[in-house]
């Protein structure tokens, strides 16, 4: 065993009750921390790579004939609730809306399939990220729609989803870039940072405006509002500049100041999340911090010095989707079977808070242990 290594294990045993199953936690930790620093650079282009490959296209999405944008955060809160319900992975719910988004700048999605939609890809989802006994079933998942959609309709959109992304279901989310940035744990790296970081990433989620931006980029610049926000010198904050010097710090500027407008305003779903003692009340701390520089400043968050490009006007769809999309689309109710429940007379024409709401789930008795 070489010097490095013993004094890393060391370290690690020095923070740990030296029970065995935390001895060998710590061990697989030093032999992580060692590989993760010897494939730092690999890991890094890989990475971007995979970024560039595997992002969505808002241009796309704006054509759907029927979808509009107004629908997606109803979707992402059902989504949000439905990962707490499950207790998976926190990287599970990056790449399910990742997927979500993927598909929907592919293929033509009605709006009474964009739930099966989102839940296939969460299904998907949990099965590349969590351990097989966080997987929920195809039962599980039909509960969760309420009984809308029948079980082997999953199954069905699982397989047009996966041939739709041609089998690339690996993506480097801004979760994932947040834990390259922030590093191992340690003492420097709290987890109230780490949790408020990954508020601000869950935030990003919601507004269209952020699929300008890459999600490393979004990752570099959770990490260093949420050390501004707890007051904190943030180390190293160019590190994502020094990572991807092609894009430039005024990039940077722009989403720092779009991510400081947005987090005014979150998600309910997010931010009841969030509330929680478990995830060091991340909420509460970026509310507080809010309403202290809106009353310093009169007017909220000051934006940097740099002023920030103009958006993009709102969309307007476009009249034909067959020019663009491919001819396939989300298969209609001729390839589905029609339920009782998915009739056109009973699904809803637009989202709402009886669709997705997790009241809903209050009879289902789903145990992950």
């Amino acid at each position: 065993m070489s010097n490095n290594l013993a004094s890393l294990i060391n370290e690690e045993l020095a923070r740990a009750t030296p029970t065995p199953a935390q001895r060998l936690h710590a061990i697989e930790q030093a032999i992580s921390r060692r590989v993760e620093a010897e494939y730092r650079d690999d890991i890094i282009s890989h990475m971007a790579t995979m970024q560039q490959q595997t992002l969505p296209e808002a241009s796309m999405m704006d054509l759907q004939p029927e979808l509009e944008w107004h629908m997606r955060p109803y979707l992402l809160d059902f989504i949000v609730e439905t990962h707490v319900t499950l207790r998976l992975q926190p990287q599970t719910l990056f790449l399910a809306i990742n997927l979500i988004d993927r598909y929907c700048s592919k293929r033509v999605v009605y709006k009474k399939h964009y739930q099966l939609v989102g839940c296939t890809c969460l299904w998907i989802a949990a099965k590349y990220e969590d351990k097989k006994s966080r997987v929920p079933t195809i039962s599980d998942l039909k509960h969760m729609c309420c009984g809308a959609y029948e079980e082997d309709m999953f199954c069905q959109m699982e397989g047009h989803v996966l041939n739709t992304l041609e089998w690339t279901v690996g993506h480097p989310t801004t979760d994932s870039y947040l834990d390259l940035f922030l590093g191992p744990e340690s003492p420097q790296v709290t987890q109230t940072i780490r949790h408020v970081s990954r508020y601000l990433c869950e935030v990003a989620l919601y507004p269209r405006t952020f699929f300008s931006f890459a999600p490393s980029l979004v990752a570099s610049c959770a990490r260093t509002l949420a050390y501004h926000i707890l007051g904190i010198p943030c180390p190293n904050p160019n590190m994502h500049s020094s990572i991807y010097p092609s894009q430039g710090n005024s990039s940077e500027m722009h989403c720092l100041s779009t991510l400081a407008q947005h987090m005014q305003q979150p998600s309910r779903a997010v931010q009841k999340k969030y509330s929680r003692q478990s995830y060091c009340n991340a909420a509460q701390i970026v509310s507080a911090f809010v309403s202290q520089a809106a009353s310093n400043n009169g007017a909220g968050i000051p934006n940097p010095a740099t002023p920030p490009p103009t958006l993009s006007a709102p969309h307007s769809p476009a009249s034909s989707i067959h020019t663009t999309f491919s001819e396939a689309s989300t298969p209609s109710s001729a390839y589905f079977p029609v339920s009782q429940q998915n009739s056109p007379a009973n699904v809803k024409q637009h989202f709402s808070p009886q669709v997705y709401s997790m009241s809903n789930l209050s009879n289902v008795s789903v145990n992950y242990r």
